[in-house]
This record gives C-alpha cells, structure tokens and sequence, in this order.
C-alpha cells in the first residue's frame, strides 16, 4: 500500500476519482497507485498528482525520485522532452507556484505561457509582491534578427506578433513593483526559464518554432554546472539588454 499518497488524498480531501481527472487518468489507475506501491506513475502523471495534492513528489513516489539521480556530471538533469509540448502544463504552474526568490523568462516571445497558464498575471503580481524578483528578457520585435528568424520559421504567427501579446501582458503589469522587462536578441535560438534552483532550457532548432524544439528541466546541484552556466549566460543578455519602457518611449519619439 502506498500509504503516503493515501494520506495526501485524505488530507486533501479529494478522492480517487477526482485525483484521476486531475491527472487525465482512469480512476482504477490511481487506485494501483495506492494498492501497489512499486507501480510507479509516468512522469506527468505523477508531477499532475503532486500539484493536485500539494505534495512534494519525493513524499508520495520516494523509490521514483531515487531511481531518477545521478551521480555523474549529468546529475542536473531532472527530465528531457523531445518537444516542449510534450511536457504537462502542471510542470510550468507547479515551478511557478514553488519559487520564492526569482522567476526569470528568457524565452523569445514567452508568448505561450499567457496562453497555456491561467492567470498567470495574477500569479507573477503575487509573486512580485511577496518579494519574489520577476524578469522577463524577450526579443526586440523591430530588430532585424527578429525579421530574420521570421523569415526562417515562416508561420502566419510571426515572432514579432507573438512578442506584442507578452508586451501588452507586462504593461497591464506596470504597476508591479518587481517585475522588469527588457529587450535582447541573443537568446533568439535559446530559451532559458528559472525559478529559483530549478530551470527549464530550450534549444530552438532551425526551422522549428518554440513547442516543437527538444526540452530539459534542470535542477541545481553543483557550482559551474550546467544551471550555472545556462544562469550566467542570461545574466549576460540581461546586462546587454535594454529596459522595455525605455525603447518604446524613444520609438515613439
């Protein structure tokens, strides 16, 4: 009997069937999860009961976690996804949800988590407020290395377009103190999103767009590791960049 997940649902008070919609599984699926123990869940299935449970994932599948360390020098590597669609929503929310510090997107557009998390612009005003530090480096839609990935990618939703919802986003944020845009273009092929100690990286293939592009959840575990060094090539774009308000104002000028 796996008898931590059994009391995390009493404690939720939520039973078989509401876990198993919460994680898009069959109800008698949760109910081996609690008769046997050594059937581990897959990955999204056991972040999506984690979240709905408010457990940490160690604390409800231990043998699972264990399983999935490394002692090497890859040992920063949580998980990899041969697409960023491929992973499950509740991993981005539940990153969101744990980080107290930093939130920092780095992504080009970062156009789908408008789109893919709700209220995420209540979530990052309560982030920002509690003293947690929120950044968002994005690409500049007028420069000629945006025109150029543009031409590349070749989509009726072009990048710049895709930039415009996340501007428009941020400006209904002005008033937030803690949360700070700027404009940068070297991340054009890299998306790069920390929360905290944990840290999504996304290199983006040519021709393909953001969701199609292979994923990995980093964790970190080591100085110079492969989270500091992705850590400290954003804080370089983020020193090169130019602060959102600022450009806009001198373009309208």
């Amino acid at each position: 009997m796996n008898h931590a997940l059994r009391r995390a649902m009493a404690n939720a008070k939520m039973t078989e069937a509401q876990l198993a919609e919460a994680c898009g599984v069959d109800t008698k699926t949760v109910g081996r999860w609690i008769t046997a123990p050594n059937r581990v869940p897959h990955a999204r299935h056991r972040w999506a009961a984690s979240e709905a449970l408010g457990e940490e994932e160690a604390a409800l599948w231990p043998n699972a976690v264990r399983s999935a360390l490394s002692t090497g020098p890859d040992r920063e590597i949580v998980q990899v996804f041969p697409y960023r669609s491929a992973a499950p929503t509740s991993l981005w929310k539940s990153l969101v949800t744990k980080a107290q510090r930093e939130l920092t997107f780095a992504g080009y557009t970062n156009y789908f988590l408008w789109l893919e998390q709700a209220n995420l612009a209540g979530a990052l005003r309560r982030k920002a407020e509690g003293g947690c530090r929120v950044r968002f480096l994005i690409g500049d839609p007028d420069s000629p290395v945006t025109a150029a990935r543009e031409a590349e990618e070749g989509v009726p939703l072009t990048l710049s377009t895709r930039i415009a919802v996340t501007l428009n986003e941020l400006e209904k944020l002005h008033e937030v103190g803690g949360i700070e845009g700027r404009f940068e273009t070297g991340h054009v092929n890299l998306s790069v999103f920390r929360f905290d100690e944990e840290m999504i990286v996304t290199p983006i293939l040519a021709r393909r767009v953001g969701h199609d592009s292979p994923m990995m959840h980093l964790r970190r575990r080591q100085t110079d590791g492969m989270f500091d060094r992705f850590a400290a090539h954003v804080e370089e774009l983020w020193t090169r960049g130019r602060d959102i308000r600022e450009a806009r104002q001198d373009a309208q000028a």
